[in-house]
């Protein structure tokens, strides 16, 4: 199973004139993928951005604009598994609220914060196991399944910490992630969002597992004969997703020094848009981590370069609602443009 969405290359010998012609076909048909566009596109916004929003290319932006791609871009990794497989993970934000409510509420038990921590982590995975069971062994639908722990885990959050806000946090760890690498601009959180996307990008492009998730997500029966056990590779995605959820809400406390209930409100939405935008098949089955990323920077870059120009919160809101359209309609769009040239050109060159 290939794993991204481009067209297969062409496997016509490239010798003579012919040959030459499919082989520059199978090349142009292996850029002209969503993929490279959207990268293309990324790079396109964060120049116009530097040059028409003012502050937007500073240094110190530049950090403020890895801080806020920080929860997205690290819940976004394994929901692209998640949503590969054809499956969907709406209880991230809730979960990250969950952690970071817990969060405050061991630190006003006077507990270490390098207990409070690995706690944290270890309740994010669990409530993720929560959605795994739910999906997996009782085999409902993880739409429903989702959305009604998005709302039970916000709920939780609220029990455990009410409308109050934990804000006296260890100096070291804030300053650790709102910080840079040494003397230069480069955030140290940078450093857990690249090693992340190399994990989850070596996991699902170059290993067992991640063909795996793409054969389960193209046909689930077929990848039972072929020896898959989609139930169980779910149930670990789902645990997965949880427990990445939890670092995010941990390091979202920390960034703001605040362990609140309703910390990453909304933040499920722009996760998925970000996916989606990246290429990643809604039905399952399609997708490469490098656009998906290409998606986390060009949503967050869109989100910060209209806050620096006062744009309103609702505004935002707006434009990850049309993203997360376009993200859905745009690529279909693409392959039934694509599906209606190729008919043709087979047409012109089997008239009969």
């Amino acid at each position: 199973m290939s794993a991204d969405t481009s067209i297969a290359p062409d496997r016509t010998p490239a010798s003579g004139g012919g040959g030459g012609r499919a082989a520059t076909a199978g090349l142009a048909g292996r850029l002209a993928n969503w993929n490279v566009a959207i990268i293309a596109v990324t790079i396109v916004v964060l120049i116009v951005a530097s040059a028409t929003v003012e502050n937007f290319g500073t240094s110190q932006n530049f950090g403020f604009l890895v801080l806020d791609l920080l929860p997205i871009a690290l819940v976004a990794l394994p929901m692209t598994l998640v949503i590969v497989t054809g499956e969907i993970d709406l209880s991230v934000a809730s979960t990250l609220g969950l952690c970071s409510a817990v969060m405050g509420s061991l630190w006003n038990s006077n507990q270490p914060i390098e207990t409070i921590i690995p706690l944290c982590l270890l309740l994010g995975a669990v409530l993720g196991a929560v959605n795994g069971f739910f999906v997996t062994v009782l085999g409902l639908p993880s739409l429903a399944v989702t959305i009604g722990t998005l709302a039970l885990y916000r709920g939780l959050a609220f029990v455990v910490l009410g409308d109050s806000a934990v804000a006296d946090f260890p100096v070291q760890y804030t300053d650790w992630v709102t910080g840079n690498i040494g003397g230069t601009s480069i955030p140290n959180v940078l450093l857990i969002i690249v090693v992340l996307a190399v994990v989850f990008g070596i996991l699902l492009h170059a290993t067992p597992i991640g063909r795996a998730v793409f054969a389960v997500g193209a046909s689930e029966q077929a990848a039972r004969f072929a020896g898959v056990r989609p139930g169980r590779l779910k149930f670990w995605l789902y645990v997965v997703s949880g427990l990445v959820s939890g670092l995010a809400g941990v390091l979202w406390t920390l960034r703001y020094s605040s362990a609140r209930a309703d910390n990453g409100a909304g933040l499920e939405l722009a996760v998925v848009a970000a996916v989606l935008l990246g290429g990643v098949s809604i039905f399952g089955g399609k997708g490469a981590l490098p656009g998906v990323i290409a998606g986390v920077v060009l949503l967050a870059s869109l989100q910060n370069a209209l806050r620096l120009s006062d744009v309103s919160n609702e505004a935002l809101n707006v434009v990850t609602g049309v993203l997360l359209i376009v993200s859905v309609l745009a690529p279909n769009l693409a392959n039934a443009v694509r599906s209606s040239v190729q008919r043709r050109r087979h047409r012109t060159t089997n008239p009969l």
